[in-house]
């Protein structure tokens, strides 16, 4: 049976080797953003909850960590805002508790962060990347179609009060999307709130896999650069440049179940696919077959190529 909690290790163009922990349904989320992978969701929620029993968690986590594989990051991510889980805190303070070796991520879209209690749910974990797209209220909206109780001034203030309790580190992930938020307005709004959340690091990121709205497009390299420039030439990466990662090594009879928990919740390339699990292009290639033919999965084209999804990623929880 695959675990419906955790995925991976997958390859991540941000953290490397990553085995992710998904805490929430999918796309149980408080944006709807224009560029998510997982695709659109009208629905967001601002509703907190124990979403699944942490001990359910906990058991999956278990016997993975257990057995000391290699991982550059163990990150609550998946296919939702895992900070909507109010059992976050509790599984952040259990893995660094009994695998303190580990280093502990949490990807987040950074709107719950004007919240105390978040905030102090997050201040055991080793690193905590928030997102930023935009300073300024309609580019926000128009990005991230956020529940209609968001105002981007109060997260960018959570995000500040937040840099003064955390110790650890704290990344800024900046979504380029061309024309949207690359004017000079835009961008002088966004150094502005960078400053004043001061993050450790900011990664520049761009449109990868298909997204839920066909008029988001990928930032070339000049765009990517123009912005780093205009954002400030230190503390600055662009995903995806000189960022070496090591393969994950399973074996052939793991591989299906691999496959199918990472396509349930983002897109992949045969290429990606290779990267995650270690096996050979033929070898992907042959699961991906069987899956096609099984209507587990479809395929659309991308700018990177041919991308494989879930067509029913709900269906995940009942296998």
């Amino acid at each position: 049976m695959a675990p419906k909690h955790i995925f991976g290790p997958v390859l991540s163009r941000r953290l490397g080797l990553s085995l992710g922990i998904d805490l929430v349904p999918y796309k149980t989320c408080s944006f709807n953003c224009a560029y998510c992978e997982c695709g659109p969701e009208p629905f967001t929620t601002v509703i907190r909850k124990e979403f699944f029993p942490p001990e359910e968690v906990i058991a999956e986590l278990e016997p993975v960590l257990a057995s000391r594989p290699h991982l550059d990051s163990v990150t609550f991510a998946g296919s939702g805002e895992p900070t909507l889980s109010l059992s976050i805190g509790e599984i952040i303070a259990w893995v660094k508790r009994k695998y303190p070796g580990y280093t502990v991520s949490v990807l987040t879209n950074g709107s719950l962060l004007p919240d105390a209690d978040v905030r102090a749910e997050l201040l055991s974990a080793d690193r905590v990347i928030p997102t930023l797209t935009s300073a300024f209220q309609p580019a926000f909206e128009q990005i991230h179609r956020p529940h209609p109780s968001f105002r981007i001034d109060t997260i960018i203030e959570g995000m500040v009060q937040f840099r003064k309790q955390y110790s650890g580190a704290l990344w800024l992930e900046v979504f380029v999307i061309p024309g949207i938020n690359t004017t000079d307005p835009e961008l002088e709004g966004l150094k502005e709130a960078i400053q004043r959340i001061d993050p450790d690091l900011i990664q520049l990121n761009s449109l990868d896999r298909p997204a839920a709205e066909p008029w988001v497009a990928a930032a070339t390299d000049t765009e990517l650069d123009r912005v780093r420039k205009a954002l400030g030439e230190t503390g600055i990466e662009i995903v995806g440049r000189n960022h070496p990662v090591s393969p994950a090594t399973l074996a052939a009879t793991e591989a299906t179940d691999l496959i199918r928990a990472t396509l349930s919740r983002r897109s992949s390339t045969v290429e990606d696919l290779v990267h995650t699990t270690g096996l050979s292009g033929g070898e992907v290639a042959k699961i991906l077959g069987t899956l096609e033919r099984a209507g587990e999965i479809t395929s659309q084209r991308g700018t990177r190529g041919v991308f494989y999804l879930f067509k029913n990623p709900d269906a995940m929880e009942m296998r």
